[in-house]
């Protein structure tokens, strides 16, 4: 059993003051495994102090020295791979290979970031000035409970390499997450306040976060009813600000595309984490002429995923994180068929054999027009809306057609045509017949997906600040 009630703060565990505690279901049992304390306001305002303290020496290291602590971090937390990948597993059900992938991208984080901050030039000349490129600041990143570890990894990779200080709230959904981690990161021996971690609710951490001035910038990762809210309280202060928000993704199969291999990649890129990703293909947009087929193609994809226990490797599509998700899901299911889509796979019932656990059928709607509720909200969980085109244009049209634009697929057997449709669709990256992003390129949304991008290069930019030396 779990019992979570300490905070990181100044380079130690310690306890928090906050009174609140949560309790930890696993979502696959819906049995009880643990409690955690969350932190309070007086909790964010230590964490905000010790890293304002640490700031002017992180700010001060030479790009030697910060490539030094990525690398320990890397070691770090590439030793508590195993660590992070079962809680990860045991927190919200994300599938064993899934879960894998995410405790590996969070040590290559880190990696990356020394590439990128080795080769990045902090001096440069502009005509007859020097331009000197410095830390915004204390930085608090902000990180959702659907891949904890790996955005803070991202977020705190980029903000270290700039040379700032951070204060981390990870979600209060996602205790066993940041607690490993936290430990893992504690291993790597930074200088302390060089990141904090607390947990804690948004109208008291969140909101002394957002409000501080002792906070330079925020990078959040999660809805963006949310983002909004912080981007309000951020503005009295004029804090730099990145968002990393909701999208309703679209993939694109044109009629020239390659069935045998469009169709499992849109499939899994619909299903990807459980459907809970903020980049899942949930609409697929298709030819009219061969809808039919595609139709027939996802339904035998989607028979053959196995629903269950997320620790076994043959599982494909493992339970929500939590009952509240399970119903939300379920819900939206209700709501397609009660808007007269055709429901080809899944539905509300729950899977045969799986009477506890918050386990939802991956489900498939056809005959979905784009004004559907199915059609235009985040569901965050496995149901994909088929959406039949007449033609090109068309596809472009839906595809734009929404209040978000993180990232779209496209899938054509001609690459010049498929370079030319996602350059018109209206998304922060564009995937062309692939699914694996590349994590040192620019990730962020467009419209209410997002403002400022993350990853790579775009990263440690926005970390940092230009300072113009005009000399004479």
């Amino acid at each position: 059993m779990w019992n979570i009630h300490q905070a990181y703060i100044d380079g130690a565990f310690v306890p928090v003051h906050g009174a609140e505690v949560v309790d930890m279901i696993d979502p696959a049992t819906e049995q009880l495994i643990g409690h955690a304390r969350l932190a309070d306001r007086e909790d964010a305002k230590r964490a905000i102090a010790a890293a304002g303290r640490a700031q002017p020496a992180l700010a001060s290291t030479t790009k030697a020295q910060r490539i030094d602590m990525l690398r320990r971090l890397e070691a770090a937390v590439l030793a508590r791979t195993d660590a992070l990948r079962d809680v990860t597993i045991e927190e919200y059900g994300a599938p064993l290979a899934r879960a894998q992938w995410v405790s590996r991208y969070a040590s290559a984080c880190f990696a990356n970031a020394a590439q990128v901050l080795q080769d990045y030039p902090l001096t440069r000349q502009v005509g007859s000035a020097t331009v000197v490129m410095l830390p915004v600041g204390v930085s608090a990143l902000i990180a959702p409970w659907n891949s904890a570890v790996g955005t803070i990894c991202c977020k705190l990779a980029s903000a270290l390499s700039a040379g700032c200080a951070s204060v981390i709230k990870p979600s209060e959904l996602s205790p066993l997450q940041s607690h490993v981690l936290a430990q893992a990161l504690h291993e790597a021996d930074l200088p302390p306040g060089a990141f904090n971690i607390l947990l804690g609710r948004g109208q008291d951490v969140g909101d002394e976060i957002s409000t501080s001035p002792g906070v330079a910038r925020i990078s959040f990762t999660g809805s963006t009813a949310t983002g909004k809210v912080i981007a309000r309280a951020a503005v009295d202060t004029m804090k730099r600000v990145g968002l990393s928000l909701s999208g309703k993704c679209a993939s694109l199969i044109l009629d020239d595309a390659e069935l045998d291999t469009a169709v499992p990649q849109a499939v899994a890129a619909a299903f990807v984490n459980n459907g809970q990703a903020c980049v899942a293909g949930s609409r697929l947009l298709v030819p009219r002429a061969r809808a039919g087929e595609i139709v027939e193609r996802v339904q035998a994809a989607v028979a053959a995923m196995r629903v269950g226990d997320p620790r076994d490797a043959d599982t494909a599509v493992g339970p929500l994180a939590s009952r509240a998700q399970f119903e939300r899901v379920r819900g939206f299911i209700r709501r397609g068929i009660e808007e007269g889509a055709t429901l080809v796979a899944g539905g509300e019932e729950r899977p045969a054999g799986l009477e506890r656990g918050f386990f939802v059928r991956p489900t498939v709607f056809s005959d979905v027009r784009p004004d559907m509720a199915i059609a235009r909200e985040e569901i965050f969980g496995p149901v994909l809306s088929i959406i039949a085109c007449d033609d090109e244009a068309q596809a472009i049209r839906i595809a734009n057609d929404s209040p978000y634009g993180l990232q779209a697929y496209v899938f054509s057997s001609q690459p010049e045509r498929a370079q030319r449709v996602a350059l018109q669709v209206e998304a922060g990256t564009v995937l062309v017949n692939r699914v694996q992003p590349e994590l040192l390129a620019p990730f962020g949304g467009v419209k209410q997906s997002g403002v400022g991008r993350e990853f790579g290069e775009a990263g440690l930019v926005s970390y940092l600040e230009p300072r113009t030396l005009g000399i004479g």
